[in-house]
């Protein structure tokens, strides 16, 4: 071979060496499934908790902003005007001193004869008790008929007359009245279901521009689990118990105005809340209205035949009013004055035995503080302390101090709890000085639940009185 061939074959395969590369195959990296599944499942759970915490920011900040760009306002408070202590006719000439005559004697001579009209301008001929006996027996039949009637005439007429007063004071009042329904599913003995429902009678006692705020007592209702209101109109609306009493049975149910149309509100009214505290109201007429018989939007009429009966329930005092009237044995509504005011509540669970169908109320006056309270969504503060008056005379001959006499306690109430016994008189309630169970009841209505409220009572020991300290906390009686 000679040079020049050997030089040309080291050309070529340097030549063909310089492009070998050309020719390789490049492998792609083998997929590592668990890799992948850990970095799918780590990106799933990030999207999850991103979606989380999105959710949550809107809902912590949805109100926030909901507020901020349209404001809502804040319902009204609620308050009922203080009563005006009513004057009775012997405080007023007691205050007065000696009357002086209205008119003399030749004064109410002259009205009487004004009064009387003359036989020439009277058309109806007027038959004496005389007349009668100087006629003849044919003539003294008719003119006994003829008096007869008249008389029958004129005492049948006022007395229609009153009661068209009366249905009318009824029909200006059962504007405000409604009926609560509680709705509750249950199954019978064969598993199949069915709903069952309570009923109470309801008065409307405030608006407060975002609710209408009904009272009414809450056992009939047993339990519920949806409440519906039906308005006098027969428009039904969905309610909920905004505050509830356990001492005295009464709730505030709400009905959102947004489920009240425009012409229901215009319907309807609210009651004015009026005074059982005169004690002149024994034997006056009242009317009484709700489910009295255990059917709805019944009214009775009577008068009231009492109202010295105490009704003792913890840390509470009220009165008792009593009627003829008679009722079921639970009946639920209201009694109301003839001026339409309510002054009561409707409630027979206080009755005796003898008297378990004669209608009862409490009074309305006593109840203000506690509706009011309720009426703003306030719970009412409980210690189970039951308190009683001490007369002058038995203060004076025991030697009694100045308070609210505690005649029993409730057992594991705040107050028994905290050591406090029967028999102890409590003379001051925070900064406030107690001398009567009254001044008692408004100390600890104004109290906050949960919160230490100072109690100072007077306790026996041996032949004189020491004074002791309390610490103790209210809480909601639920």
């Amino acid at each position: 071979m000679t040079e020049n061939e050997k030089n040309e074959e080291i050309k070529n395969h340097d030549t063909a060496s310089d492009f070998d590369f050309l020719q390789e195959k490049i492998k792609e990296r083998p997929i590592n499934k668990k890799k992948l599944l850990k970095k799918t499942i780590i990106t799933a759970m990030m999207a999850v908790l991103f979606g989380l915490l999105a959710c949550l920011s809107f809902l912590l900040l949805e109100p926030v902003l909901n507020n901020w760009l349209y404001p809502e306002e804040a319902p009204e408070v609620v308050t009922f005007p203080p009563e005006q202590e009513e004057m009775l006719p012997e405080d007023m000439l007691t205050e007065g001193g000696s009357t002086q005559p209205s008119q003399t004697v030749s004064e109410s001579e002259e009205v009487q004869s004004t009064q009387q009209p003359s036989q020439e301008d009277s058309p109806t001929q007027t038959i004496s008790v005389s007349d009668i006996n100087n006629m003849p027996e044919s003539g003294t039949h008719e003119a006994e008929s003829m008096l007869g009637d008249e008389t029958q005439e004129l005492t049948l007429k006022p007395y229609q007359t009153q009661y068209e007063e009366l249905y009318q004071t009824y029909k200006d009042i059962s504007s405000s009245m409604v009926t609560v329904t509680a709705v509750h599913s249950d199954v019978d003995w064969f598993n199949n279901t069915y709903q069952s429902e309570g009923t109470t009678a309801g008065v409307i006692i405030a608006n407060n521009n975002r609710e209408l705020l009904i009272l009414a007592r809450k056992s009939p209702l047993g339990v519920a689990e949806s409440i519906r209101v039906t308005f006098c109109n027969g428009v039904n609306a969905d309610a909920e118990i905004k505050k509830y009493d356990k001492n005295t049975d009464l709730a505030v149910f709400a009905v959102d105005l947004k489920y009240v149309g425009s012409a229901t509100l215009d319907y309807v009214s609210v009651a004015v809340l009026g005074s059982s505290a005169p004690s002149g109201i024994v034997g006056k007429p009242v009317i009484a209205i709700g489910n009295l018989f255990g059917y709805k939007d019944n009214v009775c009429y009577g008068i009231i035949t009492s109202k010295g009966n105490n009704v003792e329930l913890a840390d509470n005092e009220y009165k008792l009013i009593t009627t003829d009237i008679y009722a079921s044995e639970n009946p639920s509504g209201i009694l109301v004055s003839l001026e339409g005011e309510v002054i009561g509540m409707i409630d027979n669970s206080y009755n005796n035995s003898d008297t378990k169908n004669l209608l009862s109320a409490v009074g309305i006056t006593e109840l203000k503080g506690m509706i009011t309270k309720l009426s703003n969504g306030e719970d009412i503060p409980y210690l189970g302390i039951y308190t009683q008056d001490i007369t002058s005379q038995v203060k004076i001959e025991m030697g009694l101090p100045q308070g609210a006499y505690i005649f029993d306690i409730d057992m594991d109430s705040p107050a028994m709890l905290n050591g406090m016994q029967k028999g102890d008189i409590i003379v001051q309630v925070g900064a406030q000085e107690i001398r009567s169970p009254s001044d008692y009841m408004n100390a600890l209505r104004a109290a906050v639940i949960d919160r230490n409220l100072k109690i100072i009572v007077q306790r026996a020991s041996g032949d004189s009185y020491e004074e002791m300290t309390f610490t103790v906390q209210p809480v909601h009686r639920d």
